[in-house]
């Protein structure tokens, strides 16, 4: 393998929707072969981000680790989160601050929403809810008029408090400003902690505001599914029907076309229409209807 072929596979792997098995280690092993060969931190953190999404943790702390040490700003916020929710098997409220205002002080905005979390809910330091305000407000009036990555982030954080300032209609504007970008982010990179943040996006709109089951989208199945419920819709004239029930012990499983997932959760994660992921499709699924 050269450097121009390990490059390529790397590329490749990413225009993927839903690599299979051998495809990512192909890719791993490409990742692997460019941190011998040039020791750059680009790729350690790329490997570490892909060992995170798999949440094989350990990997994930091992190439992070490396790539800090390049002052890497992505690699020092995989870190922040690693200790902060305690990845590994032990939560470093510490640690996870250290790296996070490692970040902070360079100007990365991952890490200064992290420390805005940590002094909102007192984690290492003394509980600070202006301050948490502060950050969050100062990021936002950066980012409002640009297509910022972490706009979904910030939306959502910045709606929570428009909600609790009785803000409202301001609010269901953030929360639905960070649905459309989350939405392409996710078709792009179905990562379970981008579909974390849809869950509780759409859940704290529907907090809001009345479901209206006439203007259905994909993600709206969050809501829909978190209780009985069968909803049918469209893709390739084809019609699909995702169906939840409620188990013994009281989890909700979710049927989609005959086959079962554990959770809501299980379903976005991996749910598929012929070899393709739905959150992959969104865009293409029409004629949403709640039966």
């Amino acid at each position: 393998m050269t450097v121009y072929e390990a490059n390529k596979i790397v590329r490749d792997y990413y225009n993927l929707t839903n690599p299979t098995e051998e495809e990512t280690f192909v890719f791993t092993e490409a990742l692997k072969f460019l941190i011998e060969e040039t020791k750059n931190p680009e790729y350690m953190t790329r490997l570490g981000g892909q060992y995170y999404g798999e949440r094989n943790f350990d990997l994930a702390l091992k190439y992070y680790e490396l790539a800090a040490e390049y002052d890497y700003l992505s690699a020092i916020s995989g870190l922040g989160y690693i200790w902060y929710y305690g990845r590994t098997g032990e939560k470093n409220y510490e640690k996870a601050f250290e790296y996070f205002e490692r970040g902070y002080e360079l100007g990365d905005i991952n890490c200064s929403y992290k420390v805005a979390d940590m002094y909102k809910n007192g984690y290492f330091v003394e509980k600070d809810f202006e301050k948490y305000k502060e950050i969050i407000e100062k990021i936002y009036s950066y980012i409002k008029y640009r297509g910022d990555y972490h706009i979904p982030e910030i939306c959502t954080r910045l709606a929570k408090i428009r909600s609790d300032e009785g803000e409202t209609e301001e609010a269901l504007a953030l929360y639905d400003r960070a649905r459309a970008q989350l939405s392409y982010r996710i078709q792009d990179n179905p990562f379970f902690g981008n579909l974390t943040i849809m869950k509780h996006l759409i859940l704290d709109t529907y907090a809001l505001r009345e479901f209206d089951k006439s203007d259905m989208g994909l993600y709206d199945l969050y809501y829909v599914l978190s209780t009985p419920a069968k909803v049918t819709f469209v893709f390739d004239f084809v019609k699909h029907t995702a169906e939840s029930e409620t188990q013994e012990d009281g989890s909700v499983a979710v049927c989609f076309d005959g086959k079962w997932f554990r959770t809501v959760d299980d379903f976005f994660a991996k749910a598929e229409i012929n070899g393709e992921l739905l959150t992959a499709l969104y865009e293409e699924l029409y004629d949403f209807e709640v039966e």
